[in-house]
């Protein structure tokens, strides 16, 4: 709490933790980037830039958002977003925080005073957030209609799978981003959690997923499909976690975006090394059971970040394949622009990188008062409305708790 207390003097900072998830490769227990020495931001015409400008810099944090390659799909403009998160944004900080355990490193101008001030936090952070109702962008019926239509689209044989979204949403009068994120994160401790403040733009995060990790010229994907909840007795838990991995339809969807992220990374890496280390994994979290799998390849000589992101953007376990087509299907059917939901928080360290999937996730414009979290689910031939209806409900149900909503809204 002394963190995040701390964190409230800096108009732009970057917290990301993982709640000491034991993850191959593994990850820092926190690390802290706050204030800004400078900065580099655009749409996906300075992508270009970006790769100049990462070149130059030790450290960089910061947002991809899920819109950003609309232009490489030839896509319609998205909905209105009243979020305003850049296409991308990174910032060079003023003062980094490296947690490993009991031992916190800091780099800055003026380590002692940074430590001074750390020290002086207030322990006990407050916390007056009335509940928070919500509104759904979507009813039940209008949801299952466009899931039929999008069953209807893989029948014809346009797609195989399509990550489909709806937003729920809210105009509080007041809203406390620091307290909710502690609650998220207590509720909630994921291995790629974050909190992202850029002026008057929040990003509170409950990740499970990584998109892409780079160290040297190895690249690693590990998407995330297959769900199921969590019980409260530990045998029939253990029960449905092993019958997850068993399940034809959740086996299909994570197959399914295994061969497409193959596919993507075929584009950029060393010809024959692309291979799959774990498939269907199984990883257990507070509120559900997920199916993981690893996708890995050895990066071609010469390949900047903008060449890495032109193959691999949007993830393809938030998209769905094949993804020119899929980006066009959800452009038509979803009606919510995506904004930084599906995109991507990271950092870049010295060439390497290691970047999240934003999902399970709040956001929030403090100017705009606009207050929102998507949620979705792979769509198959397999599939059932209902059954993804209750698990957007399901997944839904942790930030739900975040924002005291009362039972029955």
């Amino acid at each position: 709490m002394k963190m995040l207390n701390w964190l409230k003097r800096f108009n732009i900072f970057c917290f990301l933790e993982s709640h000491s998830y034991a993850l191959r490769p593994g990850r820092f227990d926190g690390l802290v980037a706050a204030g800004q020495r400078s900065c580099c931001t655009g749409s996906a015409a300075d992508l270009t830039r970006l790769d100049a400008y990462l070149a130059t810099r030790p450290w960089a944090f910061g947002h991809l958002a899920f819109e950003l390659q609309d232009a490489a799909f030839d896509l319609p403009p998205a909905p209105k977003d009243r979020l305003h998160f850049h296409p991308f944004y990174f910032f060079e900080p003023e003062v980094l925080l490296r947690i490993e355990g009991e031992e916190l490193a800091i780099e800055a101008d003026d380590p002692e005073a940074v430590y001074a001030a750390l020290s002086a936090a207030p322990e006990v952070l407050e916390d007056a957030q009335q509940a928070v109702a919500v509104n759904a962008r979507l009813q039940r019926e209008d949801y299952l209609a466009r899931i039929r239509s999008l069953l209807a689209h893989i029948q014809r044989g346009d797609c195989y799978e399509i990550n489909f979204c709806q937003e729920y949403w809210a105009e509080p009068e007041s809203f406390d981003p620091w307290a909710a994120y502690a609650r998220l994160s207590a509720l909630s401790p994921t291995p790629f959690g974050g909190f992202y403040r850029l002026d008057d733009k929040f990003l509170l995060c409950a990740s499970p997923e990584r998109y892409l990790w780079k160290e040297g010229t190895r690249l690693q994907m590990q998407p995330i499909k297959g769900t199921a909840r969590r019980l409260p007795d530990a045998e029939a838990d253990l029960a449905l976690r092993n019958s997850l991995q068993r399940d034809p339809k959740e086996r299909a969807e994570n197959v399914m975006v295994v061969d497409l992220v193959r596919n993507d990374l075929s584009r950029i890496c060393e010809d024959g090394s692309v291979t799959v280390p774990e498939l269907f994994g199984l990883y257990s979290f507070p509120q559900v059971h997920q199916m993981i799998s690893t996708v890995a390849g050895t990066l071609k000589d010469g390949i900047g970040f903008s060449g890495i992101l032109d193959a691999t953007f949007p993830m393809g376990s938030m998209t769905g394949a094949p993804k020119q087509r899929v980006m066009e299907l959800i452009r038509r059917y979803e009606p919510s622009a995506r904004g930084l939901f599906s995109g991507s928080l990271g950092y870049f360290h010295n060439g390497d990188f290691d970047f999240n999937v934003v999902i399970r996730s709040l956001l929030y414009n403090a100017t705009e008062k606009y207050l929102c979290y998507q949620v979705g689910s792979g769509i198959t031939a397999y599939c059932t409305p209902e059954a993804e209806w209750e698990e957007c409900r399901l997944k839904a149900s942790a930030i739900e708790k975040v924002l005291k909503v009362p039972e029955g809204s």
